[in-house]
């Protein structure tokens, strides 16, 4: 409820802004089209799942973002499968291009979705909330893959949705704490990233602890 998907279907164009500025790629609401923006973003979300069919092998899926289409039922190229297995091959995710999105565990769908939304070579990549479901070693998994394409050269600039802290990779420079639709903190992690704006956030006392690269948060007392 804090505003984190809301803000995302604002920066994606899906809703339009009743006050303020969006400047995002270089570019500012309403003096760009903005399907040409959304072009270059790509997003990792559940609410995508449901709408892929079950039968649908996953380099499908994967092809699909060159496409922007969910369903897929275009007819793919030579040079669309190439570039799916490309990015499946990067991700570790071959063994899995000829298997139904049905047989697919949660940790493999995110995963594959990942593999789509870079598939387009997205300038901006957002992951919302994409651990949501997943069991610990899944979860480790993914944030692992999230590490990897961080260090791609040329990669995409990233955006992670989350209520974990413990999520939060050493990929990631900058935080935007959101709490009841409103901004408590915005700047570099290091720095705000403390007990003390998180127990704003959450509107409890919390306690922050780091562990070598990764966070830690439990409520006090």
């Amino acid at each position: 409820g804090g505003g984190k998907t809301t803000l995302l279907r604002t920066l994606a164009g899906y809703l339009t802004p009743t006050a303020g500025t969006i400047d995002l790629l270089d570019a500012r609401w309403g003096q760009t089209d903005w399907r040409e923006i959304r072009a270059r973003l790509g997003i990792v979300s559940t609410a995508l799942q449901p709408a892929i069919p079950g039968a649908e092998p996953a380099w499908e899926t994967v092809v699909s973002g060159r496409y922007a289409q969910l369903d897929f039922w275009a007819t793919p190229t030579a040079v669309d499968i190439r570039a799916a297995r490309r990015e499946m091959r990067q991700l570790g995710i071959t063994a899995l291009a000829d298997r139904p999105w049905a047989y697919l565990s949660q940790g493999e769908r995110q995963r594959v979705l990942i593999a789509r939304a870079l598939v387009a070579r997205p300038a901006l990549l957002i992951l919302d909330e994409p651990c949501a479901g997943l069991d610990p070693l899944a979860r480790a998994r993914f944030l692992s893959s999230v590490e990897q394409l961080a260090r791609r050269p040329r990669g995409p600039a990233l955006i992670l949705i989350t209520h974990h802290v413990e999520e939060i990779t050493p990929a990631f420079s900058h935080v935007l704490l959101l709490a009841r639709g409103r901004r408590v903190a915005q700047g570099p992690l290091p720095t705000l990233l403390t007990s003390v704006r998180l127990s704003e956030t959450f509107g409890a006392a919390m306690r922050l602890r780091r562990r070598g690269e990764r966070y830690t948060l439990d409520p006090v007392g």
